[in-house]
């Protein structure tokens, strides 16, 4: 693993285990002060103020009991990529106590030893699938994703 990737895994790691742990502040002390966090269901939070409130407001809101794990990081110092497993248990009360699982893809681009940005790709309808969503709800997250209807 070169230096550059093993500096970038160190940083993700960070990020996720802050996250996993339920640290706001320390998950969005890995960004830029103005750097994005682009998240597979909740959208786009910008600055660390926003990212900390993301990780307070939505994702403790919706789940509990985290697990994040990270593998094949990659990175040339100014992007970096990461495979990853993640499961929460569900607080949304349709799903409440289902524990959901998914893999994907973290997308980096870096500036400065930190996060300037973070995306992430991954099969969303599979997910709201395990949580028991109705399919028309499914359908119209989909197309909302794809682009079809507005927000």
């Amino acid at each position: 693993m070169t230096n550059s990737a093993k500096a970038f895994e160190e940083l993700l790691s960070r990020m996720t285990a802050a996250i996993c742990r339920g640290d706001a502040d320390g998950a969005a002390a890995c960004f830029t002060p103005e750097g994005v966090y682009h998240d597979g269901f909740y959208g786009e939070f910008r600055g660390r103020a926003e990212i900390a409130r993301m990780v307070r407001e939505y994702f403790f809101r919706d789940a509990r009991d985290f697990e994040w794990k990270l593998s094949g990081a990659v990175s040339d110092s100014s992007i970096g990529y990461a495979r990853y497993e993640f499961s929460y248990i569900s607080k949304i009360p349709a799903s409440e106590g289902r524990r959901v699982g998914f893999a994907g893809i973290g997308c980096c681009e870096l500036e400065g030893g930190l996060i300037r940005r973070y995306g992430e790709i991954f099969e969303r309808a599979p997910v709201l699938a395990k949580l028991g969503f109705p399919d028309e709800r499914i359908l119209k997250s989909v197309k909302r994703w794809a682009g079809d209807t507005p927000h």
